[in-house]
């Protein structure tokens, strides 16, 4: 198999990094000076233990790689905001023998939510989820930073809407060598809506200084994640759940400094920290609001932090500038209006 990391950013320049390093066969797809540098000096990628510099390929797109392979996955790694424009960019390209992308290739997803895979399945025929927990960091261009030891993430994996086959246990099994847990389970999105619960955090971490009140922070983010409960709960939507999460996790994938590469915050802190202008709580927060609207459950929480978020990335303020009593503020606020 060829992966076709598209996306190499934190978590997609992690996976094709390790996958690089274990030696199977890699493409990068990225964009502007970080394209530039992948393709000048390769991907550095900085864990605990190495400094890795990788001659990993790179392109802009698929019209440089011209046609497919038969053996080709497409790893989706992009934010859920940008996936319909570009699985439209990829679906038509030519698979060698004959085909299409969207008819032959296997797409996996490896992004938060859970929205991407139903859109890739307009479109492809052989769609799978990646549960994606892979703490990583990506701010310069052609570098990225994986926090954890000794393995890099777990990365459950599975057929969308469920199942398992040939192609996504391959795939399991490659991930596995390259420094990953990566568990082939039958209910991969039973796995993404419980770690949508915890990505309720994002906002709150992109919008405030956390670190300023952890206990308020704490109280804060659980009343987000308790309406997503009951949203979820109200759907009969089935989700994994802290403690079965942290037994499958277990030593394996522990959080450790890297001199010099502070993490500093998750993915919606890192895309305001560069200023992207997008941020990808509509399908975090907002998520949990859909869900609710749709099965009257109140989620004046989560819908406000989808609204501040919004704003922080519209207006380039600056990650976590608000102060953590103003937001406590405005939370008890929408809460009270709610009742």
């Amino acid at each position: 198999m060829r992966y076709i990391i598209i996306g190499a950013g934190a978590v997609g320049g992690t996976i094709g990094g390790r996958l690089a390093e274990a030696g199977h066969d890699v493409v990068l797809v990225a964009r502007g000076a970080h394209l530039e540098a992948l393709r000048r000096d390769g991907l550095r990628l900085l864990t605990p233990e190495a400094d890795l510099r990788l001659p990993v390929p790179a392109v802009a797109g698929p019209k440089e790689l011209g046609e497919l392979r038969p053996d080709d996955v497409l790893v989706l790694c992009v934010k859920s905001q940008d996936t319909a424009g570009v699985l439209n960019e990829w679906a038509p390209v030519s698979v060698a023998g004959g085909g299409t992308a969207s008819q032959l290739l296997p797409v996996v997803c490896a992004q938060n939510g859970v929205e991407n895979e139903r859109t890739a399945l307009r479109l492809f025929a052989h769609v799978y989820g990646l549960c994606v927990w892979l703490p990583s960091l990506h701010l310069e261009p052609g570098l990225v930073a994986a926090h954890c030891t000794p393995q890099s993430g777990i990365l459950t994996v599975g057929r969308y809407p469920d199942g398992v086959d040939d192609v996504i246990k391959q795939i399991g099994h490659d991930l596995g060598e390259s420094r990953f847990d990566a568990p082939v389970v039958d209910d991969v999105m039973r796995w993404k809506y419980g770690k949508l619960l915890s990505n309720l955090g994002n906002a709150f971490e992109a919008v405030s200084d956390l670190t300023a009140d952890e206990e308020l922070a704490e109280r804060l983010v659980d009343a987000a994640s308790e309406e997503g409960i009951q949203a979820l709960n109200a759907a009969g939507i089935p989700f994994v759940g802290t403690a079965e999460r942290r037994a499958v996790q277990g030593d394996r994938m522990r959080y450790a400094e890297i001199p010099g590469t502070p993490r500093g915050g998750g993915s919606s802190w890192q895309s305001l920290a560069r200023g992207t202008g997008s941020i990808e709580t509509d399908y975090l927060s907002g998520e949990i609001a859909l869900i609710g609207r749709t099965h009257g459950i109140p989620t004046p929480v989560n819908e406000l932090m989808q609204r501040l978020s919004s704003r922080f990335a519209a207006t380039g303020r600056a990650p976590g500038s608000m102060p953590l009593a103003e937001l406590a503020e405005l939370v008890a606020r929408v809460q009270e209006s709610a009742t």
